[in-house]
């Protein structure tokens, strides 16, 4: 009877260790908010937490990209630069008319999802690493950027369109967030429906069984980051409405608040595993977790601190529970 209790309870506690391995991240994001709220009531009110996640658009929509190409099992580090292009593209074409923002906003799409395609066919076809790839991508985006604009800020944002976006629906909500969380939403429901989506768990976990097994890697690799290169010209429209600067800059160093929330979100170098919804409740969490740097008072470069311990941590942790289970 003692052994049967025995094993029950065993079998409780691994059911609940499995759980808080899975779901560790949502566990931490309720927590950070409990300690930001106990130390500032801002946290506590809706018109603040909107706030928040229309401050996180950027990085979360251009993080839903990184996450499924990192199921894949490779990375873009473009993305940085391809949310400063389309930024500085779409004020351009803008050009302060309000007829003009149909065509900006298509044209920087394509332009994102183009950069994106040709990282994934380069991928696909010549096995090049991800990693270097993107890297020298993202350097090619970013003189692109630098010529197009002659090195300063250009482009007049059209009378409306940041209004638009930083409008707030009863008050509380800003349309931007609205729109951030919809398009988060939309991922995670592709994520669990999608053959699409399956076949990226399939090869990031084993691509080499995957190819033999007939499915298209190529032509799903490519399309994989594709996706990434569109979300990051959302990102980097979903920037200039929040911002209304067009800068060459804008988005430089974006890549790594990037990869640090997919990484914490449960998704790995390795691919195969994580999802949308880690990456976002990430997000979040380093949101956060910045906000509180400032209320106690730290600078910027106590924030670049935070941030490269979590990636560190996060990928320890990584290590960590696979050796356990």
């Amino acid at each position: 009877m003692s052994d049967r209790m025995g094993a029950e309870i065993d079998g409780v506690q691994t059911k609940i260790w499995r759980w808080a391995s899975s779901n560790a991240i949502w566990v931490v994001l309720a927590l950070l908010f409990a300690i930001a709220a106990l130390l500032s009531d801002a946290f506590l009110r809706p018109v603040y937490i909107f706030n928040v996640v229309r401050q996180a658009a950027p990085v979360g929509i251009a993080a839903i990209g990184v996450t499924l190409v990192m199921i894949l099992g490779g990375v873009d580090l473009s993305v940085g630069a391809v949310i400063s292009l389309t930024a500085v593209l779409t004020a351009v074409l803008m050009d302060g008319q309000v007829a003009n923002i149909p065509l900006a906003v298509t044209v920087a799409l394509a332009a994102g999802a183009c950069i994106g395609g040709i990282n994934g066919t380069l991928i696909a076809y010549n096995r090049i690493s991800p990693f270097i790839l993107t890297l020298g991508m993202a350097v090619v985006v970013t003189g692109m950027t630098q010529i197009y604009s002659g090195g300063t800020a250009r482009g007049i944002v059209s009378p409306g369109f940041r209004e638009f976006f930083n409008y707030r629906i009863g008050g509380i909500v800003p349309v931007l967030a609205l729109t951030f969380l919809g398009l988060a939403l939309l991922g995670v429901r592709l994520q669990q429906t999608t053959k699409f989506c399956r076949n990226l768990y399939l090869i990031g976990s084993n691509p080499q069984a995957a190819e033999l097994s007939g499915l298209p890697v190529k032509r799903i690799t490519i399309f994989a980051y594709a996706l990434s290169g569109l979300m990051g010209a959302m990102a980097g429209i979903a920037l200039l409405a929040r911002s209304g600067v067009s800068s060459t800059f804008a988005g430089r160093g974006l890549e790594f608040d990037v990869l640090a929330a997919v990484i914490l979100g449960g998704t790995t170098f390795q691919g195969g595993r994580g999802g949308i919804g880690g990456t976002i409740a990430a997000v979040f969490v380093l949101l956060i977790a910045f906000n509180l740097v400032n209320i106690v008072g730290l600078d910027y470069n106590a924030q670049l601190i935070v941030k490269g311990a979590i990636i560190i941590i996060a990928s320890s942790a990584y290590i960590y529970f696979k050796k356990v289970r």
